[in-house]
């Protein structure tokens, strides 16, 4: 069988990770996790990582390696999946990536921009206006130094605002000279199976999902991260409401609300990503049959 990725996509919640294994067992296929939260170790119930046990039942990779100061990103992500692709080929024809995260599954399938690295001093400056000044200031430079990326950001999103102005000042270069959409050709075929669920239902399953994070200990695994608040590791739904709470600020009924609701709007915005891919067949995850009917017919059709 020719090499190929087989793409596990969809919103948070939807039941990718029981599905995946599955997927995995049926190939003899290890796993790399595509979930920009999931790499960081000491967070595992928060970012709803795979248990010990399921790592047994079937080889993950990437999946709790890094500590909560190391800097990561799309571009790593990039470098390393393919390097360990490379890897992986040399013994399986087929490995699958799983998981929710956008840029990161991008990264992989279609490549990113060779952005320049961010000096350490440079990106603890802008953090720490953001954190004094708040975003205007830092989309005020952006306009004026990259008036053309400007006009394309999402300017709400204050992480892609800050990396923008964090590239210009390391480089003195504007950002949107750096990139160029260039797809890159990868030597191995992909398959890209979307997971979707009707809205009461994926509604239903992250709200029944939080609940069991709580009951989980989620709480104190929050307390023990708390000193780090303000990583960007941390800076996601779950972690940032509880810290409202631990803060003073919230309740705790008040913050479990609000993760539910801030994790169903994050489902949303991962389906209208998702949805302008047109390579990505689209499935419910009961429908494994279906799935896999689907790629053996993909792999039959581009066998060589």
């Amino acid at each position: 069988m020719k090499n190929t990725l087989i793409i596990l996509a969809g919103p948070t919640g939807v039941g990718k990770t029981e599905l995946s294994l599955r997927i995995a067992q049926h190939f003899d296929a290890p796993i790399i996790s595509s979930d920009s939260r999931q790499i960081y170790k000491d967070i595992p119930i928060g970012t709803a990582a795979p248990s010990l046990a399921q790592r047994k039942q079937v080889k993950h990779y990437l999946t709790g390696i890094l500590e909560l100061t190391d800097y990561y990103s799309a571009a790593h992500f990039e470098t390393d999946v393919l390097s360990l692709l490379e890897k992986l080929y040399k013994t399986v024809p087929v490995v699958l990536l799983s998981g929710g995260s956008m840029m990161y599954i991008d990264a992989v399938c279609k490549g990113i921009d060779d952005i320049p690295s961010i000096t350490p001093n440079i990106r603890e400056e802008i953090y720490q206006q953001y954190e004094n000044e708040g975003l205007q200031p830092i989309l005020e430079e952006l306009k004026k130094i990259d008036p053309l990326h400007y006009e394309r950001v999402d300017r709400q999103n204050y992480k892609r605002v800050i990396h923008a102005v964090e590239v210009c000042r390391t480089t003195g270069k504007p950002y949107s000279t750096f990139r160029t959409n260039n797809r890159k050709e990868r030597p191995f075929r992909m398959i890209k199976i979307g997971l979707n669920r009707n809205r009461e239902e994926l509604y239903e399953r992250i709200n029944r999902r939080v609940e069991e994070m709580i009951a989980s200990g989620f709480i104190d695994e929050a307390r023990r991260v708390y000193p780090y608040k303000r990583l960007n590791a941390l800076n996601t739904v779950g972690y940032k409401e509880i810290f409202q709470y631990l803060d003073g600020h919230w309740t705790l009924d008040f913050a479990v609300e609000k993760i539910k609701r801030n994790t169903r709007i994050y489902a949303r915005k991962q389906m209208t990503w998702f949805r302008q891919d047109e390579d990505i067949a689209w499935f419910h995850p009961d429908n494994e049959a279906a799935i896999l009917k689907h790629i053996h017919a993909l792999c039959d059709a581009g066998a060589t």
